[in-house]
Formats: C-alpha cells, sequence, structure tokens
C-alpha cells in the first residue's frame, strides 16, 4: 500500500497515541520523536497523546511513521465533519472488563482445585488446563503484546514480568500434563509443604498462571476506570457554552443552534441566559455574571460598547450582543487549550512496579539461567535443571503485586469519599509525598463565593435598621446579586411603587411617600445627595478592603450604607494552619484586586498574595513557581482555574466548584470545606505509602522463596501458598487505611 504523504507543517501537530501501557512507553515514544531534526515532542500517557512541535522539513505523515517504528500507532487528528458519522471509540475500561470477568470465571475453579485436595477428582488436571488456557492466552494478551513491545526496545516492566511468569508456569504445566507425570489419571497434588528435591514432572502450576492474570487484570481495570476522566475537562468546559442563540435576522428574531453564528450577528440575551459567544453590547444594559470563567464572585455591569464573554450568564436586563468571536477563537475555546496544554505538560508519574520491575526482571532473568546452568554443571538430570530455572521465573511472578496498588486505593478512595476527598487515580499520590507549596484561589476556595451583606452604616442620627428595611424594600424588585445579598435573610417586604431599575447605577422607588434611591454612592450625588463626611469616609475604607459600598437615600439626603463583600469561610483560617503542618508554604492566587486580596490573606494567615492576574497568568505563576524548582499543589474551583489545576503537581478542586475545575484536577474536595485539602494530602500520602509496603511485601514473600527454586526444592504447594499468604497480606495492610481519621475529627 502506497502512502500518500501529508504536505509539511510547520507549527503545532497533536497526535493519538494508541498501544501505550506506563509510562515508560510515553518516555520511548517522545525520545524517539525528539530525534527528528526540528522536532520538540511531548508525550502524555494519561491523555494518550502527543503534541509536537515542528519546525523543518518533517510531515506528519513521518512523525505518525516514527511512533509506529516504536511500536506503537498513532493517528492524526481529522475535521469535525469527518467524525460526525464515526461511532463514538470503544472505551479501553470496558474491553478490561470483559476480560476480568471472563478471566475471573475461569480462574476460580482452577485455583479451588489447585488449593483443596478435596477437590481433586479423577482427571481434574485436564479441565484446569482446559479453564487455564484462554486465561493464560487470551486474558494475558495484553501483558503478552506489552512485553513484546518491551523486548525490542530492550526494556523491562511489570507487564514483562507478568508475561514471563505465567508463561513460564504455563509452558511448564503443557510439559508435565503432555510429556511428565502430571497427566496421569488420579494425579493430585497433597496438602503439604514438604520440601525436597523433584524433577517437576510430576507438577502443575495452572494456579499461578490463572490466578496471577486476574488479579492482575482487575488492578489494571481500576486503573483504566480512573485513566478515562483525563479529557472529561475539555468535554466540560465545551458544555459550558450555550446551545442554542436567539439571533436578530431580517428584523426578526431566529432561534439557530451557537455554531451557526458568525461574526457581526447581532443576539440576543434575555435576563437567565448564557450569552452565547464572545461580542460587544450594542443595545441595552445589564449586569453579567461572569463568576464561571473568573471566579470572581461580584457582577460586572454591562452597557452599550462593553466587551463580553461566550458562557457569562446575564443576571439583568435584556441585551443586544454583537459577535466579535466565534468557535476556536472565543475565550472559552481557548481555556480549553490551555487546559489540554497543562495537561499534556504535566509530569508523567511511572507506576512504582514498572520502576522496580525493571531491576528485578533482569536478575530473575539471571538467576534463572544460573540455577540452569549450576544444575546442568552439577551432573543432574536435565528435567531436574530445568525444573530449578522454571520454578525461579513462576515464583518471581508475585499474584500480590498485581493487588498491591488496587486494594490501597479503593480503600483509601473510599475511605476519602466518607471523608470528602475523591482520590481521581493512582499516579497522583505520588506528587502529594514531594509538594511544597500550596497555591489557593481566593473565591469559592477561601472565600464562600457567594455576596454576603456585612455592615450597616448609618447618617448621625438616622436609625441603621430603617436604613437597612428602605433598602430591601426596593432591592426586593430587583434580580442584581448584591441585591439578593442584602435582601437575604428579610421579612414581609413593605411594597414600593413607581419601581424603576437605573442602568449600571442602582434602583429607585416611592415607598411611604419617601422617594427613596439604592445603589452607587455615584447615582445618589447625581440626584443632589452626596455622601456626608462620615459616609464617605467609611465608604473609602471598605472599598480600600475590597468590599462593595451601596448607598441609601431618600428625601434628598444620603441616609446610610450597606457594606457587601464576599466572607471568609469559618474554617479557611484553621486549614491554613494545618497546611503548614503538613511542610506546605500557602500563597493565594486571585484576579480580584490586591487590597482585597490581602484583606482576605491576613484573615487567614497567608504572607504571600498574588492579585490581579488573569486566567492565563495563573497558569504562568504555576510555571513560574515550578521553574523556581518548586512542587506545587493548587487549590481552585473555577473555570479560570481548571488550567492552573491541571498544570500543577497536584490539583485540588472544590467540589462546590464548576465541572470542569473537579475534572482538571486531581484530587476533588467534595465538602468545599478547605480543611478537605488537609485530608486530602494526608490520606494521600498514606495510602502511597501503604503501597510502597505492598509493593515490597508482594515482592518480599516470594524472593525469600527463591533460593528454594533455584535449590530444586519448590513444589507447588510452596508457590501456591508465597503467592495466598502474599495476597492476604496486601489485601490486609490496606485495610487498616480504613481507620484513618480527618483533622476534623
Amino acid at each position: 500500500m502506497t502512502m500518500t504523504t501529508r504536505p509539511v507543517v510547520a507549527g503545532q501537530v497533536e497526535l493519538a497515541i494508541e498501544g501505550m501501557t506506563c509510562a515508560s512507553c510515553a518516555n520511548r515514544i517522545e525520545k524517539k520523536l525528539n530525534k527528528l531534526d526540528g522536532v520538540t515532542a511531548s508525550v502524555n500517557y494519561a491523555t494518550e497523546k502527543a503534541r509536537v512541535e515542528v519546525r523543518g522539513d518533517v510531515s506528519p505523515d513521518q512523525l505518525v511513521a516514527t511512533v509506529e517504528q516504536a511500536g506503537y500507532s498513532a493517528r492524526l487528528p481529522v475535521d469535525d465533519a469527518e467524525t460526525a458519522d464515526e461511532a463514538e471509540p470503544s472505551d479501553p475500561a470496558d474491553e478490561l472488563r470483559n476480560r476480568l470477568l471472563i478471566s475471573l470465571v475461569l480462574s476460580v475453579p482452577v485455583i479451588a482445585m489447585a488449593m483443596i485436595p478435596a477437590l481433586q477428582f479423577t482427571n481434574w488436571q485436564w479441565l484446569s488446563l482446559t479453564l487455564a488456557a484462554p486465561v493464560v492466552v487470551w486474558g494475558a494478551l495484553p501483558f503478552h503484546r506489552a512485553a513484546l513491545t518491551n523486548l525490542r526496545h530492550g526494556a523491562a516492566t511489570m507487564d514483562t514480568l507478568i508475561s514471563m511468569g505465567t508463561l513460564a508456569a504455563f509452558g511448564w504445566s503443557l510439559y508435565a500434563l503432555f510429556w511428565g507425570s502430571a497427566g496421569t489419571p488420579g494425579m493430585t497434588h497433597p496438602f503439604e509443604f514438604t520440601i525436597s528435591r523433584m524433577d517437576g514432572s510430576g507438577n502443575i502450576y495452572l494456579e499461578a498462571a490463572a490466578g496471577v492474570t486476574t488479579f492482575i487484570l482487575a488492578g489494571r481495570y481500576f486503573e483504566a476506570r480512573a485513566k478515562r476522566q483525563a479529557g472529561a475537562a475539555l468535554r466540560a468546559l465545551l458544555e459550558l457554552g450555550a446551545k442554542e442563540v436567539s439571533v436578530l435576522r431580517g428584523g426578526h428574531e431566529q432561534r439557530i443552534p451557537v455554531r451557526q453564528l458568525v461574526v457581526g450577528d447581532r443576539f440576543v440575551v434575555r435576563p437567565g441566559e448564557k450569552i452565547a459567544t464572545d461580542g460587544v453590547v450594542v443595545e441595552g444594559s445589564s449586569a453579567v455574571d461572569a463568576s464561571m470563567l473568573t471566579g470572581e464572585s461580584v457582577p460586572v455591569e454591562v452597557a452599550a460598547d462593553d466587551q463580553v464573554i461566550g458562557a457569562t450568564v446575564n443576571v439583568g436586563g435584556r441585551v443586544v450582543v454583537r459577535a466579535t468571536r466565534i468557535g476556536a477563537d472565543t475565550q472559552l475555546a481557548q481555556m480549553a487549550r490551555m487546559v489540554e496544554d497543562a495537561q499534556t505538560g504535566k509530569a508523567r508519574a511511572q507506576r512504582l512496579a514498572d520502576r522496580i520491575s525493571g531491576i528485578f526482571v533482569p536478575i530473575v532473568l539471571a538467576l534463572a539461567v544460573a540455577t540452569l546452568g549450576f544444575w546442568l554443571g552439577a551432573e543432574d538430570s536435565v528435567a531436574v535443571a530445568f525444573t530449578a530455572a522454571v520454578a525461579v521465573l513462576i515464583i518471581a511472578c508475585p499474584c500480590a503485586l498485581g493487588l498491591a496498588t488496587p486494594t490501597a486505593l479503593l480503600v483509601g478512595t473510599g475511605r476519602g469519599a466518607q471523608l470528602g476527598v475523591l482520590i481521581k487515580g493512582p499516579e497522583v499520590l505520588e506528587s502529594t509525598r514531594r509538594v511544597d507549596t500550596v497555591v489557593l484561589d481566593k473565591t469559592g476556595t477561601i472565600t464562600t463565593g457567594k455576596m454576603t451583606l456585612l455592615d450597616t452604616v448609618a447618617a448621625d442620627g438616622e436609625d441603621p435598621d430603617q436604613v437597612l428595611e428602605f433598602a430591601r424594600a426596593l432591592e426586593h424588585s430587583s434580580e442584581h446579586p448584591i441585591a439578593a445579598a442584602i435582601t437575604k435573610g428579610g421579612t414581609d417586604f413593605r411594597p414600593v411603587v413607581d419601581f424603576a431599575n437605573i442602568a449600571g447605577l442602582g434602583v429607585r422607588g416611592v415607598l411611604d411617600d419617601h422617594a427613596v434611591l439604592v445603589g452607587r454612592p455615584r447615582l445618589l450625588a447625581e440626584h443632589a445627595q452626596p455622601l456626608d463626611a462620615a459616609l464617605d469616609r467609611a465608604a473609602r475604607t471598605a472599598e480600600s478592603e475590597g468590599k462593595t459600598v451601596v448607598a441609601v437615600g431618600w428625601d434628598g439626603k444620603a441616609r446610610g450604607l450597606l457594606v457587601v463583600a464576599d466572607t471568609v469561610k469559618a474554617s479557611s483560617a484553621e486549614a491554613i494552619t494545618q497546611l503548614r503542618g503538613l511542610g506546605l508554604t500557602p500563597i493565594m492566587l486571585t484576579g480580584d484586586n490586591a487590597a482585597a486580596a490581602r484583606t482576605i490573606a491576613d484573615q487567614v494567615g497567608i504572607d504571600e498574595v498574588i492579585a490581579e492576574v488573569l486566567p492565563q497568568d495563573k497558569l504562568a505563576t504555576i510555571e513560574r513557581l515550578q521553574a523556581e524548582g518548586r512542587v506545587v499543589a493548587m487549590v481552585g474551583d473555577g473555570v479560570n482555574d481548571a488550567a492552573a489545576l491541571a498544570r500543577a503537581d497536584l490539583g485540588l478542586a472544590m467540589g462546590t466548584g464548576t465541572d470542569v475545575a473537579i475534572e482538571a484536577s486531581d484530587l476533588t474536595l467534595v465538602r468545599g470545606d478547605l480543611r478537605a485539602a488537609v485530608d486530602a494530602i494526608r490520606l494521600s500520602r498514606k495510602t502511597l505509602s501503604t503501597i510502597k509496603g505492598n509493593l515490597f511485601w508482594a515482592f518480599a514473600y516470594n524472593v525469600a522463596t527463591i533460593p528454594l527454586a533455584m535449590a530444586g526444592l519448590l513444589n507447588p504447594m510452596l508457590a501456591g501458598a508465597a503467592m495466598a499468604f502474599s495476597s492476604v497480606f496486601v489485601v490486609t495492610n490496606s485495610l487498616r487505611l480504613r481507620g484513618f481519621r480527618s483533622t476534623t475529627g
């Protein structure tokens, strides 16, 4: 078949990679691509994508060919139009689940017959072979393929260990059944642990081969389920936007899908609707809630000629907007790209088991060869020599290795869920141990994210209760979020006549024959009701602390002020103290003004504040801190935090925040309580130490029996006991995580 060479494309190319089984696979592909002249590649195992910068005469097809030469497959992205009619790709987790379920059904009777002599009826060994063969050949096929790929590159991972051990056990069992004495009717494996030398021709290890495969398939399935969430942040981002829009064409409103909008179209946005795309207000005025994108709780007042952003919510009056950017050019789409770039650039954690296997496998192979050579040189029978060598390979494949990570993760995540902490997957745990800096978003993370009435300041001689009562009566008719903060907690609102909303300034109306104004101090000044000296000082002080001031006046005079602001969560200061206790340096990162940020930081005990930053600045700040050598955790809740959460070494999202932030993070704090971040890091560190302990003992029990295998003294009962004992230990050790206690009691 002749390949059609695509034109050279300078710039950035994205490849979808298939066939990777571990982080070392991603590293191999990355090195292979980077050897090409003018190519800088970054491969992400989690998202299964390669981001390639091309500067030179390299075509996309050359990139695909290079990946294929490394033993993997790659494909170039195609236009949406081409993929519109294509079926959704199959989920790898679904395929693994099918392999796991079938292998489990077949393996249970094989293990039971091998371990319980009472079940060893005449010719039971042949039923074991019938049941175990599909498990070892088909169930373990992903491991065999990966081991072959690793072999071509001279590397060894956990897949190599699994494939080598299961095939050795299965192969020797076939030899013993067809050419040895194990196939004799009436053959049994007595339940005894006597140590004696044998030629192995009467022993089968089918339960070890089938059991190991099933256990490790279970572990891989749990990992695949966590991994498939990697692209969910991008899907969540794109779903934030409006789906339909009321566009003005030919003087009439017409409801169309958003994708049909073109630059220059004018569209109508009513109160409560999402703004369809980036644009400029051409008619009307309103307040726009941009908290979903900016994270800031105070709505932005907009009028003619003001810019608005797609996916933000119109909470005030009806406006007409002219579209200025659509599709991939909008701010929402740019933020989606930032999240994907951050995920692609994130450090790749290689499974601990793979790292250990890379050292362990060559040692085991060397020991097996040495054992074979020793027994052949000792002039013993060839059968005894091969029995001892194969026994070394069999005992080196502990099924507990497959349980080490998933059991600890299962118990740890279950306990975390009870405490309001959701852990995405095993690869995030290693970061928690190394983190030394925690970056905290302000709004919705340290603070409640909602406007709250903090204070009522009355002018001399005025009653504060009356000032609040008049303000609540008027604001009760307003849809503005600040109005909601003022009216919250009020009852029996007095009737107002001649109510009117004054765009961008406030409201007015008549209450008990009093002409009342409620709004910005400027509104009262324009109606000859300026603040007196005391009220003006109070207003300036509040505004310097980042609070919002609402002035109230009637009958030609300013009567008082209402101070509204986002408030600090009750538990935030305690959480900051606890984070410091874990050895972390807290930094506040916010788009709010410096004065407001400093006030909040002082309340909770944070020394370092980075304020007035845009979403892309948040991402740049995380990268700068990492460039300084810090290992950074980020805690946030808004869409504007998503890219920073994805780029941080450890991303923690408040469960009260947006879906995008949650999907882009590594850990989710369901309660919305910052103390949950402390629990998350403590629990993650504890789970990681449990996984490490499991891995150590999973190897240790089996390594301890390698000398017996080398001496030719290993029988099936000892092999089975080592497998069972190590598995029971790993499960029991993992269950200790259920006793983890929260800092909140």
